[in-house]
């Protein structure tokens, strides 16, 4: 099974204040188009559009063994680039594809994230240590 990768969807940004990070997105132009809560995730997200199709999304986590906020822990206490989303058209494909060529993929099939996306990490020790994630819309 073969996939395309269509762009990049999103850059995930870890953060210790949700609103300071709203703030300075939309001070520099990218306006707030929503905010969502992923409980499985242990999350709070917001979605900031760029005019090409991909989005800033800030993260911060809802509680203290979060993915987040373990994430800013391991960074000194500062937010940062948490994670590289990149829209493909077939997930599942995606997934099968990465792991036959030896990537590790810390979801080995497809879960719910932000934004009703489907979603995918692959684990950072075997993508020169950049957390990736694979997503889906079924409306894009």
């Amino acid at each position: 099974m073969a996939f395309k990768i269509l762009g990049v969807d999103h850059i995930g940004i870890a953060c210790k204040d949700l609103q300071e990070g709203k703030d300075l997105w939309t001070t520099i132009g990218l306006a707030c188009t929503g905010e969502e809560t992923v409980a499985e995730q242990k999350v709070t997200t917001t979605f900031h559009p760029t005019p090409n199709g991909s989005e800033i999304e800030l993260l911060v986590g809802t509680a203290d063994d979060s993915p987040i906020a373990k994430f800013i822990e391991k960074n000194g206490g500062r937010g940062g680039i948490q994670h590289i989303a990149l829209r493909v058209d077939n997930l599942p494909a995606a997934i099968a594809d990465l792991q036959e060529k030896g990537i590790v993929m810390i979801d080995k099939a497809p879960r719910k994230g932000a934004g009703g996306a489907d979603i995918a990490f692959a684990h950072p020790k075997s993508t020169g240590g950049v957390l990736l994630e694979f997503c889906q819309h079924e409306d894009r």
